[in-house]
């Protein structure tokens, strides 16, 4: 029987016939090897002579809705009378189990779909889907820096966990073009700074600014390896941390509030932390009330609004203005946690006013990190860290891209 090979593209190996189990739904093409090739050990590269031949079926992808093997022969190479491997295929994975293209497709579902899913849907064990995705993206991803850098001009910095608390990672963004261009593991200042060397420094000399929350050690990286640079503390970091102002000052309200007043404070979370813009009419009167029967949560609630109201400042000047008389009134409320939060503001606030000159949001960051979340959704109980990152990874390719078929056609030639 003939059937091309350029179709096939099963380097080595001779189709003999093909197979067909209708009852379980099964095809197998039996082939034997091509002796015009040399028989290679698969460790020293270097000829050696046929001992014997092993037979092997190797999963491939289906064809017109048969679960489809191909039965190929091995040979086992004899290089000396101690030393015996099995040869290598050029178009399997490495342990010999799956073609490539079928490692392909799996890993092109594994884009969009949860490894579970993946598995049930193939009949795989979830160990093997997740194995064949990690071997693709290995062999497929580009380098995430660009091979030009010249207009990097602003970057994020950010951190992400595998699981909450668990193989924190940095992630890097270029914040004008929205791309990722960095996954280290760890999040020590040490982490970021060994990232920053690999970029050329002349191109590091042109980076203007860089936008990250306010931890300490990503600061210290930036100030070693970007002197020049100013550091941009997005609003949105700002206010997530005025939030847990908010939260634990509420929860300080709640324990000495009478037993009428707690039912009022019960569930009022949501309503504190939201815009006025975005409540529906009920929840307006709800917390209005709430804010009406007590001081503290209103005066909160009104220091929110005025604290937004800064980065909308045109200049550095007039938001260092409008910061220090937050602060000022913020300290004449009396309350720990609010007191607490106008000092880091204050330790902070050149690299908040920085808003003003460079414009920086971490809108990109954030929708970045929306993508990595959808990963650790769809990988649930993964504990491979190193997966983890490619996958990351792998958000900076469009999901158009031709990579997977363009490698395909590579193997198949």
């Amino acid at each position: 029987m003939y059937i091309p090979s350029h179709i096939l593209g099963f380097k080595g190996q001779c189709v003999n016939r093909i197979e067909v189990e209708k009852d379980i739904n099964k095809l197998t093409i039996v082939c034997h090897r091509d002796n015009r090739f040399n028989a290679i050990d698969p460790v020293t590269g270097m000829k050696g002579k046929i001992n014997n031949k092993v037979s092997k079926a190797i999963r491939d992808i289906p064809i017109f809705g048969f679960k489809t093997f191909i039965e190929v022969e091995r040979a086992q190479v004899r290089l000396s009378d101690n030393i015996r491997r099995l040869e290598s295929l050029s178009f399997t994975d490495s342990n010999c189990f799956y073609t490539l293209r079928f490692c392909y497709l799996v890993s092109g579902l594994c884009r969009h779909m949860s490894i579970q899913a993946v598995a049930r849907h193939l009949k795989l064990r979830w160990e093997n889907v997740k194995n064949m995705d990690k071997f693709c993206l290995e062999q497929t991803l580009p380098d995430l820096l660009p091979e030009h850098l010249e207009d990097l001009s602003y970057i994020g910095v950010d951190e992400v966990a595998r699981a909450k608390g668990h193989d924190y990672m940095t992630v890097i963004y270029n914040m004008e073009s929205g791309r990722l261009i960095g996954v280290e593991t760890g999040r020590k200042a040490e982490v970021l700074i060994d990232y920053l060397k690999r970029i050329p420094e002349a191109v590091r000399k042109g980076i203007k600014a860089v936008a990250m929350d306010m931890g300490r050690s990503y600061q210290k990286a930036v100030k070693e390896m970007l002197p020049d640079a100013d550091i941009v503390f997005d609003r949105f970091h700002v206010m997530q941390n005025y939030s847990k102002v908010i939260k634990n000052q509420r929860r300080s309200e709640f324990r000495r509030a009478a037993e009428d007043d707690k039912e009022l404070i019960k569930g009022s979370l949501y309503l504190l932390l939201k815009n006025n813009d975005q409540l529906s009419t009920e929840q307006e009167l709800t917390l209005n009330d709430l804010l009406q029967k007590n001081t503290n949560l209103n005066t909160l609630y009104v220091l929110k609004e005025q604290l937004q109201s800064i980065w909308s400042m045109s200049s550095c000047q007039g938001m260092h203005v409008a910061l220090e008389n937050w602060c000022k009134v913020a300290e004449t409320a009396d309350m720990y946690y609010l007191t607490k939060f106008a000092q880091s503001l204050r330790n902070h606030r050149t690299g908040i006013c920085n808003y003003a000159k460079h414009q920086l949001t971490s809108g990109r960051i954030e929708a970045g990190n929306v993508a990595i979340g959808m990963i650790r959704k769809r990988a649930r109980g993964i504990k491979d860290l190193e997966y983890f990152k490619l996958k990351i990874r792998q958000t900076a390719i469009p999901d158009d891209s031709s990579m997977f078929y363009d490698f395909s056609d590579e193997i198949l030639a």
